[in-house]
């Protein structure tokens, strides 16, 4: 194993605070030089940041307590949510929420990087016990760093998280792109629906004799708009509480585990024989049958899936199940997803998807469809594909962070030497 050894942060970069100039004295900003913020460190999808929303003039930085950081320099939040970080793509200044690192000539910047973001649980700790969760320069300072004393092995080690990173971000723009099909599709099929031969219906604006005015806007004329409880063979309320909890049993579906149109088993609860028979009386739930939240958040829409065939309702939770005669479920399901229905919900909860919508609502909440059953299964069966293709890059990207995580505790400790994964270039 190559030589390690333990620096404190102070001992590998400098630490430099930001600062605000008045907000009063308009010659202070729009100046060009980017001032970074603790909202653009959460808005910027990459480790480098290269976008404010705010920049200051030469006169602003001489007038506050902001200094120049070099491109490549670690910013660091400080406050409220202690110990986010990104590197600087560009020069920057900072306000007040940062103890920025300059990393000295010991120690290569990116694996600085990667072993702050590793330790940020520490740096928190620090932070801790205050109303106003803050770190001072002092404890950013005397967190300590492991480290390989050569800076070669220092970049190796950042070079393969970077590629990680690298695969990450990739995968993420492929699910960005690909959210944005769905949604585009979503669009045109619950506006337009589909002929027989499979295409889409020529536009209201072409064929306006082909759709009809309802309620909620216009629809393919040969579809259906009514109510979920006219096509449902059951709607059932949950009761008003969720059930105690246990170790294991019966799984409790909760607010938490809808999410996206999926069922999340992530914080998925259970309760005990006795209590699921009590929440179940007005009708257990089904593999097959789509639940639906009344509030924080209003809308979540997914189906019971098969690995929880005996599940029973928390709070805040009721349940559809369609009339298979009438609607094909998976079409219901992607219906309830729709933005026709997500402005409905939004309407009858006050203006907002955190508000609350009532029992009687959701009964009554409008339903649009197509009279064909082939139609609603060549809509269904449209989505599907796209979503499956959705959960495949949510898999892989899930799969990366995980490797990531991994990395970062074997490399970045020197548990595992990076010449077992980076092998070492071949003479020419």
């Amino acid at each position: 194993m190559s030589d390690w050894r333990e620096s404190s942060v102070a001992d590998l970069a400098d630490i430099v605070s930001g600062g605000t100039p008045s907000r009063d004295v308009s010659s202070f900003w729009n100046g060009g030089i980017p001032w970074v913020t603790p909202t653009d460190i959460t808005a910027s999808a990459t480790n480098y940041l290269s976008i404010t929303a705010s920049s200051l003039s030469r006169l602003g930085l001489l007038s506050s307590s902001a200094k120049m950081l070099p491109s490549g320099a670690i910013l660091f939040t400080s406050r409220a949510s202690v110990g986010l970080v990104k590197m600087a793509a560009m020069p920057v200044c900072t306000n007040q929420g940062f103890k920025s690192l300059v990393p000295g000539r010991k120690v290569d910047g990116p694996f600085l990087f990667y072993q702050v973001e590793r330790l940020r649980g520490l740096f928190q700790r620090y932070a801790a016990g205050s109303t106003f969760p803050e770190i001072n320069k002092g404890d950013t300072g005397r967190v300590q760093i492991p480290h390989p004393v050569s800076r070669d092995e220092q970049r190796r080690i950042a070079s393969v998280l970077e590629s990680v990173d690298a695969a990450i971000e990739s995968t993420s723009d492929l699910i960005a792109k690909h959210q944005q099909i769905k949604a585009g599709l979503m669009h045109d099929l619950f506006t337009r629906g589909v002929l027989p031969n499979g295409q889409l219906r020529p536009p209201f604006s072409e064929a306006p004799e082909l759709y009809q005015e309802t309620a909620m806007g216009w629809i393919p004329k040969d579809w259906r708009f009514t109510t979920c409880e006219s096509v449902c063979e059951k709607v059932i309320d949950c009761k008003n509480r969720t059930p105690p909890e246990t170790p294991d049993g019966y799984p409790v579906i909760r607010t938490p585990n809808v999410r996206d149109g999926e069922f999340v088993d992530a914080e998925l609860a259970f309760t005990d024989e006795k209590s699921y028979a009590v929440w179940t009386m007005r009708g257990k739930p089904k593999v097959g049958d789509i639940v639906i939240t009344r509030e924080a958040p209003v809308g979540e829409i997914c189906m019971i899936p098969e690995r929880h065939p005996h599940a029973c309702l928390g709070q805040r939770m009721m349940l559809y199940r369609p009339n298979q005669d009438l609607i094909f479920p998976r079409y219901f399901l992607y219906a309830l997803q729709s933005q026709q229905i997500k402005n409905r919900l939004e309407l009858i909860s006050g203006g907002s998807t955190v508000g609350h919508v009532r029992v009687g609502d959701i009964r009554t909440l409008w339903m649009f469809m197509p009279e064909s059953g082939r139609e609603q299964r060549q809509i269904a069966d449209a989505l599907d594909g796209i979503t499956t293709r959705l959960k495949r890059e949510t898999a892989q990207l899930e799969k990366l962070r995980q490797q990531k995580l991994g990395l970062m505790q074997d490399l970045l400790t020197g548990r595992v030497s990076v010449d077992h994964l980076v092998p070492e270039p071949v003479d020419a």
